[in-house]
């Protein structure tokens, strides 16, 4: 299961990111700068790009002060208006003032956080983050109509749209994720997703439910069905929640080891009886644990950290490649592969799958039994997706009750079996 919390955390972490990129005479991302001095003749994916600044805008006129009380940040425009951050030992405080008496105040300490955006006309947003968990309150004044989310303590999660006439409602708990939707005179629909083994980590067996409920399950298919004309089923999901890629030098003050983990849950005041606290246990945990055979692994919690894996084992002559979509569609629906199916470069490959963790983490696997393709397809309501599939040649060290032998019914070490990656994994390619 995802974590609730990433967003809450990414956000500050990016007035983090924001601070180091500020104190030199650049503005590039300092895992940028690595890309392009590592790798100067490999494009970076749009994905990448998007996970190192998820909701940064560059702005003019901003001052940062860096100092043992804390961290400052201050936009000034013209008008009054402008940003003000404030990181010090009491926790953080964030300020936007805006023309009209509108804006929004951010304020995280010791009690949790509480989040204010006032709207001219009544109108407004209040989020308030505890150890009680999360509430969420949207006020319409014409309407009287609403949106409330809970995050509970160990309860999950549950969102209620008051719409006249119907409602959407949305629980999230140790079960999975259940959504329920009403509209007048009409059937509700209910959707079900529940947790199960990462289907790319190859030596664990898939769950009960994991055949029926999870999106993944339908990403695999025989490389003799890779041809155009081909229909699949798919849907394809983001698994890294928004998550931000850290630069390395800030990870490196943050622990991942399972032997740190009451320092990691303290840091970022998680509760060690949580969800969210077992999800972050499991993830360090499939990190430390022994890979297949005739497999190199490694977790990355940076981007450089990724790159210098991937050069160690392809060198530097390489393609990143990730699956690309026209749309924002995540529904389940029918694509037909196009014509233009392309194999990549020699049978050796590093595929990096995104984690459920605080900030982007990716599992990362070398094999020398490996093929990669990139697959156009086109979905029924016209979505046109740039897909990458990979297809493993020996899978004969797999869990025999693995995802895949499951939904293929085929046997380990018979077939090659191939997936494609969700839209935030990447696969890295000696070029032609």
């Amino acid at each position: 299961m995802k974590l609730h919390f990433i967003p809450i955390f990414a956000s500050l972490l990016v007035v983090v990111v924001a601070t180091l990129c500020a104190q030199g005479s650049y503005a590039t991302h300092p895992s940028e700068l690595y890309w392009q001095n590592m790798l100067p003749k490999t494009p970076m994916p749009k994905t990448v790009q998007d996970l190192l600044r998820p909701d940064l805008v560059e702005e003019k006129n901003t001052y940062v002060g860096v100092g043992k009380g804390g961290v400052n940040v201050d936009t000034k425009k013209p008008g009054g208006s402008g940003t003000s951050v404030g990181v010090g030992k009491g926790g953080v405080g964030v300020i936007t003032n805006k023309p009209g008496g509108s804006g929004t105040s951010v304020g995280v300490g010791k009690g949790g956080v509480v989040v204010v955006n006032r709207k001219p006309g009544g109108k407004g947003t209040a989020v308030n983050v505890g150890k009680g968990g999360v509430h969420v309150g949207t006020q319409n004044p014409k309407s009287g109509s609403g949106t409330t989310v809970n995050v509970g303590h160990k309860g999950g999660v549950g969102v209620d749209t008051g719409k006249p006439g119907g409602r959407t409602k949305v629980n999230v708990g140790k079960g999975g994720v259940s959504v329920n939707t009403r509209k007048k005179g009409k059937r509700p629909v209910t959707v079900y997703v529940h947790p199960g083994p990462n289907p790319f980590q190859y030596n664990y067996a898939a769950s009960a439910n994991q055949l029926q409920d999870d999106p993944n399950s339908a990403l695999f298919f025989l490389e003799k069905d890779l041809h155009s004309g081909k229909k699949i089923n798919l849907q394809f999901v983001k698994t890294t929640s928004g998550a931000t890629l850290l630069p390395r030098q800030l990870v490196k003050s943050i622990p991942f080891s399972s032997n740190k983990l009451t320092d990691i849950l303290d840091q970022f005041s998680v509760d060690p009886s949580s969800e969210e606290a077992d999800v972050i246990k499991d993830t360090i945990k499939k990190c430390e644990e022994p890979t297949v055979a005739k497999e190199e692994k490694h977790c990355a919690t940076s981007l450089e950290s990724m790159i210098d894996f991937s050069i160690s084992k392809l060198g530097k002559n390489v393609n990143a490649l990730t699956t690309e979509i026209n749309t924002e569609a995540t529904k389940k629906q029918q694509y037909v592969i196009q014509s233009g199916v392309k194999k990549m470069n020699g049978d050796h490959a590093v595929v990096c799958h995104g984690q459920s963790y605080l900030y982007a983490v990716y599992f990362c696997h070398a094999t020398h039994s490996t093929r990669a393709y990139t697959v156009p397809l086109v979905g029924t309501d016209g979505t046109k997706v740039k897909a990458v599939a990979v297809c493993h040649t020996d899978t004969s060290s797999w869990n025999p009750k693995h995802l895949a032998f499951q939904v293929l019914k085929v046997k380990p070490g018979t077939v090659p079996i191939c997936h494609f990656l969700p839209e935030d994994h990447i696969a890295w390619t000696i070029k032609n």
